[in-house]
């Protein structure tokens, strides 16, 4: 059984091409993690972290570790923000953390350095046109509910509507990002704002990957990159002010950099 099937469901599409593109040798995947972004004063260095940053490794015993695959948390304990900084995006975002509930989880992230500062780089990744129509959806509030995740459930809300004010105040344009809809696309840009806001210079990738045939087929795959685009745009509209792609934010001071890439990885499904 090859590595990518310890994904799980994930084992297609988008997840196992981003960890794909952090595998291997650090120095050639700090490179393609810089080129990637293709900004001057934005880079990764081998001695940069970034999670997932590998794929799983078969034991000597046959089983599989899948830890290098996983996928990450910011408000939990790594080595990618300091623990203020973890713990300021809890308190943020969750009212209650017992039994910890979920957070949004970054296909890439990595530690970096923008305009000379340490900073993160935040992937959003998708393979296909189904991984975008599935995000477009609320923050659904299953019943029967406990009083923790109602609680959490409304803080999240706030949060979110703390971050499309930062996000109009930085920007002068129309965000209307919201628990409510577009939950996916409203929490990457209400944490890359709130990380900026303390301070941490955030460059966020909106990442399609080209021709994803083991997943979907015709017109369900992205193309090009002006293809992924238009499809990056037409999601965002009404949502996002979609005049910030490619254009350096400035919230209080500290750098947010919205990109839209597209790459071709290749990648054949169960390969060992």
């Amino acid at each position: 059984m090859g590595w990518s099937k310890q994904l799980g469901k994930d084992s297609r599409g988008s997840r196992p091409r981003c960890v794909l593109l952090v595998d291997g040798d650090k120095e050639e995947a700090a490179a393609r993690l810089t080129q990637l972004v293709g900004v001057d004063d934005v880079e990764v260095t081998p001695s940069d972290i970034w999670m997932p940053f590998g794929k799983p490794v078969r034991n000597g015993d046959g089983g599989w570790d899948t830890t290098p695959a996983d996928e990450v948390e910011l408000d939990k304990p790594t080595d990618l923000v300091s623990h203020t900084i973890s713990e300021c995006l809890k308190d943020w975002w969750l009212a209650v953390s017992e039994n910890d509930p979920r957070t949004p989880n970054w296909d890439i992230a990595s530690t970096c350095t923008v305009q000379g500062e340490k900073g993160l780089l935040l992937v959003e990744a998708k393979a296909h046109w189904n991984e975008v129509k599935g995000s477009s959806s609320g923050k659904r509030l299953r019943a029967p509910a406990s009083d923790n995740t109602i609680e959490n459930h409304e803080k999240i809300g706030r949060a979110i509507e703390e971050a499309a004010a930062g996000l109009r105040s930085a920007t002068g344009g129309g965000w209307n990002i919201s628990r409510d809809s577009h939950y996916q696309l409203s929490n990457r840009f209400a944490w890359s704002w709130k990380l900026a806001s303390l301070g941490v210079p955030v460059v966020l990738v909106y990442l399609g990957f080209l021709y994803a045939t083991d997943i979907a087929k015709g017109g369900n795959l992205f193309h090009s990159q002006d293809h992924w685009e238009r499809v990056v745009k037409g999601h965002c509209e009404g949502v996002v002010d979609n005049s910030c792609w490619g254009t350096r934010l400035d919230v209080s001071g500290v750098p947010l950099l919205p990109l839209i890439r597209a790459i071709r990885q290749p990648f054949q499904y169960g390969e060992g």
